[in-house]
């Protein structure tokens, strides 16, 4: 899935993203390079979560292509679209963790699913990945003695489990307090610049996509297409459009929306 020399990580060309009849996003293109951090931004209901789930395996696109270097991801066999898969590191909003598991249990499963490694090398990883994320004196917690923002750790530990190349989130600090968003926010950073693992988040939470994010696309619910591409910040500066003013200057943060992420029903 390595990208040669000079050639984006992954390039989206004219996707289309659909639940049946119901168009969510169209026409939508953007490149993202190796070891950025990129968003993909806009209003509640414009389609971002969709976009995510067509680039993760989870939604076939309507029309388009998603490519990761040179392989065009949904024209490859399901085989093969899951061996790339396994170089995806996914954190769904909210953490997404398994109840009934603890944190060191809910880390340990992609290694379990995808690895032939001994229990004790499994074990070892899972502390090595919930130290990565500052939580490792807290592997036998269950999900419900956390708070949001060591939920939001646990699950990004688990994303990371399989050493990705690439790593999709999905809200990331939605619903944290601000001094916890701003924790995660720097762990995503310093994880990007410790390791070069490229980042796609999608976000509408203002501190994070100014504070941490190098490129983007800004999706459009009415338009129903990418009407703006470049930096955040830059966006924020230079951008003519009203929906875009009106998104990144506005004083405090659109609500998330907190659908389940494997509901269908609707975009994000």
């Amino acid at each position: 899935m390595a990208a040669a020399p000079n050639e984006p990580k992954i390039r989206v060309r004219d996707l289309k993203v659909s639940y049946a009849a119901n168009v969510i996003q169209q026409g939508v293109s953007f490149e993202v390079k190796e070891g950025s951090i990129f968003a993909v931004m806009g209003a509640s209901g414009s389609g971002k979560s969709t976009i995510l789930r067509a680039m993760t395996g989870l939604l076939r696109p309507s029309g388009g292509t998603v490519c990761y270097g040179s392989l065009d991801y949904w024209s490859l066999s399901d085989s093969r679209r899951e061996e790339i898969g396994r170089g995806f590191g996914v954190l769904f909003q909210g953490g997404a963790l398994w109840s009934s598991m603890s944190a060191a249990e809910n880390v340990a499963l992609p290694l379990q699913m995808f690895t032939k490694l001994a229990p004790s090398s499994i074990d070892a990883l899972v502390q090595v990945k919930l130290s990565l994320v500052g939580l490792q004196s807290g592997r036998d917690a269950m999900p419900s003695a956390l708070s949001g923002g060591m939920r939001q750790r646990v699950g990004l530990a688990r994303a990371l489990a399989l050493d990705p190349q690439v790593l999709f989130l999905d809200e990331p600090s939605a619903g944290l307090d601000p001094t916890s968003a701003k924790r995660f926010d720097d762990l995503i950073r310093d994880l990007r610049d410790g390791f070069g693992v490229t980042v796609v988040m999608v976000s509408h939470e203002l501190p994070s996509l100014l504070g941490i994010c190098d490129d983007g696309v800004f999706l459009d619910a009415d338009r129903k297409t990418a009407i703006a591409h470049g930096a955040p910040l830059a966006l924020r500066e230079h951008s003519s459009d009203p929906a875009v003013q009106a998104f990144m200057t506005r004083a405090t943060p659109i609500a998330p929306t907190h659908a389940p992420t494997g509901d269908a029903n609707g975009p994000h």
